[in-house]
């Protein structure tokens, strides 16, 4: 499965699209909110049956690093993405 992660700023999500449907039971997304210099994770989700393929930490892990690039404060209001601020 290809898991490029896109970046969606206008809606403030990185997604993995699974198939070329664009139905949400095909999508992997990371939502999160900013509020001036912080910026806080705030939701995954996996469908079901794309779960146990990396796609959460995928997400997580793109998500991040545009975070520090950016030079966030960065929150996780999501317990998974707070198991990477460990």
């Amino acid at each position: 499965m290809n898991k490029t992660v896109e970046h969606q700023p206008e809606q403030s999500r990185f997604i993995i699209q699974a198939s070329d449907d664009t139905a949400a039971d095909h999508q992997a997304i990371l939502e999160y909110r900013l509020s001036g210099q912080e910026v806080d994770f705030t939701r995954t989700y996996v469908p079901d049956h794309l779960r146990g393929q990396g796609l959460a930490e995928a997400l997580v892990r793109r998500g991040l690093k545009w975070a520090k690039g950016e030079s966030y404060s960065i929150q996780a209001s999501c317990w998974y993405v707070a198991k990477f601020l460990r």
